[in-house]
């Protein structure tokens, strides 16, 4: 009979960084298992069904009926005639989902937050799936997941169940880790591994390509305001302190002969870029706007030709940072998350990271100088570290798989 795996995460995104994680993980489990049937439980089925041609299965489906309540009555009613038996019919579609799957995968990501809510692809459903392919007697396997923040009881409580669930865990850094041990797991004799991305395949990893003219181009990573993913009290301010800061760090990039080269992580990220250029022409009035490419990415494989024309990288999203580091690429991290920091140390560039909560473009500006000073003593060392994380994820993709 043909094994099954069924994945979960949030994919199907806008989001470059879940759907490279996704494309990694399915390359080097077709590798090793070229026989075995793949499902993914997402929250975009459609458009993840387009691109993979996998079979896809909604995390959680609506259901014909619900309408937003307007009225205390109404909102009891609601609650009493349709989410009830709705979330009773989810369970039992979700236990017929699982029907035949030998392994359930949550593939990296960082899923262990409720910052963005307990329902969609978060704690809730999350345990749910969990549990019931367990009951269903599916192997259950946490690959380099990211932890934090989870605020709320109910979230932790619902992570921490899930996690209890699994035949086998990995963190992709110590903080992560460390993470679930300070909130009350027992994580004796989990692991850590390397995000899943180092393990994309070889052919996506773009030399070079050619300067179109003799400038250097700096790649800067914009990014929208990540609120609770950051910070518990997040303040709008420090988003227009970051976009500030950016800009006047933009300013002397062009006053000091550097071309730059908009870099986004999700498809529909466009307008930070058009607010920066109007922040950027406020300051300086008119400048030579062939200086500035601002080239919306529309997939992963556009985003990492666009890193592969630049020579040195500025980026605040995660898996901009760690795709520019897979290219070779000198990087400063505008670190929003506590993921940021962690994959700059472990790749020996602690000191290239640069705090979103406290921008400073003179400090930015001072890292700047220094990391293009010593990056061809740097690029060795990167390249070094990318192969050393694409081994040891081979090593966990090997001990996942091997009785399969």
């Amino acid at each position: 009979m043909q094994k099954r795996i069924c994945f979960f995460g949030h994919f199907g995104s806008s989001n470059f960084g879940n759907e490279i994680t996704l494309q990694s993980v399915l390359y080097q489990i077709r590798r090793r298992l070229p026989e075995v049937g793949i499902a993914c439980i997402c929250t975009g089925p459609e458009a993840l069904a387009a691109t993979q041609k996998i079979e896809t299965i909604p995390i959680s489906r609506e259901f014909a009926g619900y309408r937003k309540p307007r009225t205390r009555l109404v909102k009891w009613l609601n609650r009493v005639f349709i989410k009830v038996p709705g979330e009773f019919r989810r369970w039992l579609d979700a236990f017929e989902a699982l029907k035949g799957a030998d392994v359930f995968i949550i593939p990296g990501t960082g899923l262990l937050t409720d910052a963005y809510g307990l329902l969609g692809w978060g704690p809730y459903n999350l345990f749910k799936w969990t549990l019931l392919a367990k009951v269903r007697r599916s192997k259950v396997f946490f690959l380099s997941v990211g932890a934090g923040p989870l605020y709320g009881a109910l979230g932790r409580f619902f992570v921490k169940s899930a996690l209890a669930l699994a035949d086998f865990r990995s963190f992709r850094d110590d903080t992560s880790l460390n993470y679930v041990k300070e909130m009350g797991f027992s994580a004796n004799g989990d692991r850590v591994y390397p995000d899943l991305v180092f393990s994309m395949p070889d052919a996506m990893r773009l030399p070079e390509s050619n300067k179109r003219n003799g400038r250097a181009t700096v790649g800067l990573g914009l990014m929208g305001y990540a609120g609770k993913y950051s910070i518990a009290k997040p303040e709008q301010t420090t988003y227009q302190e970051y976009l500030d800061n950016l800009v006047v760090f933009a300013e002397w990039l062009l006053a000091h002969d550097y071309d730059i080269r908009f870099l986004l992580g999700e498809v529909g990220e466009w307008t930070v870029s058009q607010e920066f250029k109007a922040r950027l022409k406020a300051r300086l009035g008119a400048y030579d706007e062939a200086r500035i490419i601002d080239e919306p990415a529309r997939s992963v494989e556009q985003l990492l030709s666009q890193l592969a024309a630049t020579d040195i990288v500025v980026a605040t999203r995660f898996h901009n940072v760690l795709l520019a580091l897979i290219l070779s690429k000198p990087v400063i991290a505008i670190s929003f998350h506590h993921k940021c920091a962690s994959l700059m140390s472990n790749m020996g560039l602690a000191e290239y990271c640069h705090d979103i909560n406290h921008m400073d473009a003179n400090r930015l500006i001072g890292q700047f100088q220094d990391l293009e000073k010593n990056m061809e003593k740097l690029k060795p060392v990167i390249r070094q570290r990318v192969e050393e994380s694409r081994k040891e994820l081979d090593e966990q993709y090997d001990l996942m798989f091997k009785n399969l």
